[in-house]
């Protein structure tokens, strides 16, 4: 019964919150639509369909915004007007006037956060950094602990205050990183 009742709170939207999860995740189901929101986020908040349009097919072909067709800007153009954008508008995350041909990010969209973590190709995980900072930690402790000349000169005090200030540090640029990759 109570696995039933996650389910239809999952599946219902909290009064006043938003959009569900699964409002959440079915308007983040598509490739497209993730893409719409990266776009957004990257080029000031609001942009002309055609704009997002043409980027969209330029990833999706793995092509330069100047190399693609109108063939291939018409395509992601015509189902971002008549499909993803209107799903996205429904559930609040950009506000779409498709008579004007603008779209841009609500407030709404900030609730995207948490289901979207952007890492470039040349970037770790966070969760990737802090397992690496540990273990990093942990054999220089080591290291220390059995004697290995010159880890074992310096103090277990100074190990302490070397990775609470380690992990302090870490944990500023984290979070100064997340609110500035923020959506919206």
């Amino acid at each position: 019964m109570s696995s039933r009742l996650t389910k239809q709170k999952d599946a219902a939207p909290s009064e006043g919150t938003g959009p569900s999860r699964d409002e959440i995740f079915t308007a983040l189901s598509n490739r497209r639509r993730r893409n719409v929101i990266a776009y957004l986020r990257e080029h000031g908040n609001d942009a002309r369909v055609r704009d997002i349009a043409e980027q969209l097919a330029a990833w999706e072909n793995e092509l330069e915004v100047n190399e693609v067709t109108y063939k291939q800007r018409k395509r992601v153009y015509t189902a971002l007007h008549q499909s993803h954008l209107p799903k996205l508008a429904e559930n609040g995350f950009i506000a779409y006037e498709p008579d004007r041909g603008i779209v841009s990010l609500t407030e709404q969209s900030r609730q995207l956060e948490v289901y979207l973590e952007v890492v470039s190709e040349n970037e770790i995980l966070w969760s990737e950094y802090y397992v690496g900072l540990g273990v990093a930690c942990g054999l220089l402790a080591g290291a220390a602990a059995i004697g290995t000349v010159p880890f074992a000169d310096v103090s277990g005090y100074a190990y302490a205050v070397l990775f609470a200030v380690l992990f302090a540090v870490s944990g500023l640029i984290h979070r100064t990183v997340t609110r500035r990759n923020r959506v919206g």
